[in-house]
């Protein structure tokens, strides 16, 4: 992961601690891999205990304003514990290969 990405993760890390507790944040795919293309996305991995659509919207928001404030574009894919572990998400192959392979912040 390239330095400057990294601090743009941080600092989305951070903006969004102060709206929830986090249990998980991890970046994915190419800029996690470091072979991100000019104007390529970050893809973000967000977990919480619980949500609802006002926080799931704040969490795009801020994921927005982030990524405005540094020319990226930010997609988020935020989900809850019981999500992960009690639904079909469980057996998810893009969960399987975040919780694998993507960068906990």
């Amino acid at each position: 992961m390239k330095d400057e990405d990294l601090i743009i993760a941080r600092e989305l890390k951070r903006r969004l601690s102060e709206l929830a507790r986090l249990l998980d944040f991890r970046v994915f795919g190419s800029r996690e891999r470091g072979d991100a293309g000019e104007g390529a996305d970050m893809d973000i991995f967000v977990e919480l205990e619980t949500i609802d659509k006002n926080l799931k919207e704040r969490i795009r928001d801020v994921a927005w304003e982030v990524g405005f404030e540094n020319s990226m574009v930010i997609s988020p894919l935020i989900f809850t514990r019981d999500e992960l572990e009690n639904s079909p998400l469980r057996s998810s192959p893009i969960v399987k290969a975040i919780t694998q392979e993507g960068l906990r912040i």
